[in-house]
């Protein structure tokens, strides 16, 4: 006795494995079309860290003395003053309002960000970690990437 299978057993077969397949096809285009979130993620993290490595660098104040000893004494202000600019920036709050789009460093352009943005913000916050309110400041970084993501990225400078 010879066996076969019957054009119903190879119609139910073909039929099962299209339903496999559109499957998968479905899954490669979902993956492929989110397959730039990972780098656009990884590209904003290198760009707040080269922001936020600039500014923490700074003094804390305008009238901190060079070493910060003696600490600043004074209360909290926030702005550059009066025709400083990106390159002359001394503390801070000199950040506060920057706006690059694209993206900079003080010295030069920072090349392969087309389509980014950096935007900062500097807040008096001592009260938000234990300290008085003129004694730390908040700098908040948010990275727009192309695709309209935001990245917000949070750092503390204290009077030392």
């Amino acid at each position: 006795m010879e066996r076969g299978a019957t054009l119903v057993e190879l119609v139910i077969t073909i039929v099962i494995i299209s339903v496999a397949i559109a499957g998968v096809v479905g899954a490669f285009a979902l993956i492929s079309g989110r397959s730039a979130n990972p780098l656009n993620e990884t590209r904003a993290v290198a760009l707040a860290q080269l922001y936020m490595d600039e500014i923490i660098t700074q003094k804390y104040d305008d009238q901190t003395p060079p070493g910060g000893v003696p600490r600043y004494t004074g209360s909290c202000s926030i702005g550059p003053e009066g025709g400083e600019t990106r390159a002359t920036f001394d503390d801070v709050d000199d950040y506060d309002g920057l706006n690059d789009s694209p993206p900079a460093s003080a010295v030069s352009g920072v090349s392969g960000y087309d389509g980014f943005s950096v935007l900062v913000d500097v807040l008096c916050a001592g009260g938000e970690v234990g300290l008085p309110v003129s004694q730390a400041k908040r700098i908040d970084l948010t990275i727009s990437v192309p695709g309209n993501q935001q990245f917000v990225f949070s750092a503390y400078r204290a009077n030392f």
